[in-house]
């Protein structure tokens, strides 16, 4: 009969054993890390554009609601043109009698040549008096003076009535480049002016980029070109989109996205503006919030 000291030991050396050749656990994986990490927003090149009058004037139409897509160089809303209309008449009278004057001029300036070149033949070959061919030829001179005149009459006239027509089409305001229509604070029959501030809000139908603050610690981890992942923030991987560096900016200033008053204060930022790879989806609007992930990221997450 075996010792009782032994019978227990053995199966304690079996177990040991046994637990010896056991895989170590598999460590948690580890967070990717990036170049730098910014908040941002979509915008497009140049912001939303704000559009006033050039005149003061009641509106006599307003063309497009919110919303609507238009068209470089569609009408927008109209001023009251008759003002503008009456100014554009006068002009072009004006510009019609300088005309009439100077068609009266020219013919009296063709006789007079005939006139003149017939008494000068004649005072050569000794058939008429040199003196009044000398006031012939003086009377060509001066209707020449006048001719010259009435040439600029004519300009002048022709200036104003250019200055009339565009007078009128400054009382039509036209979209100056493929947009949709944000906002409109006008409507027919209000009276408006330069003053009274934006009428029209439009966004440029343009392709979308993303404005980032780039913290002044990590700019210099961030060149043009680089790669970027751009997402909603708060969203998970499903909302992100490949982007690429455009610029970076050369003034560092507070940042304007952070919500903390106080780190709003003390955060100094650059402005870094990236393009998309490829457009995103139609959702994705200006003004959104995004999150930029710059560069690939160092140790990526393994996928189990």
């Amino acid at each position: 009969m075996k010792p009782l000291h032994l019978t227990l030991l053995v199966p304690l050396l079996l177990a040991a054993a046994g637990c010896s050749h056991e895989t170590p656990p598999t460590p948690a994986s580890v967070a990717p890390t990036y170049a730098a990490v910014a908040r941002g927003r979509i915008d497009v090149e140049g912001g939303l554009l704000k559009l006033d009058v050039a005149r003061e004037g009641t509106l006599t139409a307003v063309d497009v609601h919110e919303g609507d897509r238009v068209a470089r160089g569609q009408v927008l809303a109209t001023l009251d043109p008759e003002p503008a209309r009456l100014q554009l008449e006068a002009a072009e009278a004006a510009l019609a009698q300088a005309k009439a004057q100077r068609e009266l001029i020219d013919g009296k300036l063709k006789t007079s040549q005939v006139q003149a070149k017939r008494l000068a033949e004649a005072a050569q070959a000794g058939a008429g008096d040199g003196q009044s061919a000398d006031a012939a030829a003086a009377a060509v001179q001066s209707l020449v003076a006048e001719r010259a005149g009435a040439d600029a009459a004519v300009a002048m006239a022709t200036q104003k009535r250019d200055a009339a027509r565009y007078e009128l089409d400054l009382r039509t305001l036209r979209a100056p480049l493929a947009a949709q229509v944000v906002k409109i604070t006008a409507q027919t029959g209000a009276s408006v002016s330069p003053a009274s501030g934006a009428l029209f809000t439009l966004l440029p139908l343009t392709p979308p980029i993303v404005r980032a603050e780039l913290s002044e610690s990590y700019v210099d981890a961030v060149k043009v070109g680089m790669t970027a992942t751009v997402s909603t923030d708060g969203s998970g991987a499903d909302r992100s989109w490949p982007a690429h560096v455009l610029r970076i900016g050369r003034v560092v200033g507070p940042s304007t996205l952070e919500d903390d008053p106080q780190q709003r204060a003390n955060l100094r930022t650059v402005n870094c503006v990236l393009a998309f790879d490829r457009p995103p989806p139609d959702d994705v609007r200006v003004g959104q919030r995004v999150l930029v992930r710059f560069g690939q990221p160092a140790n990526p997450a393994k996928v189990h």
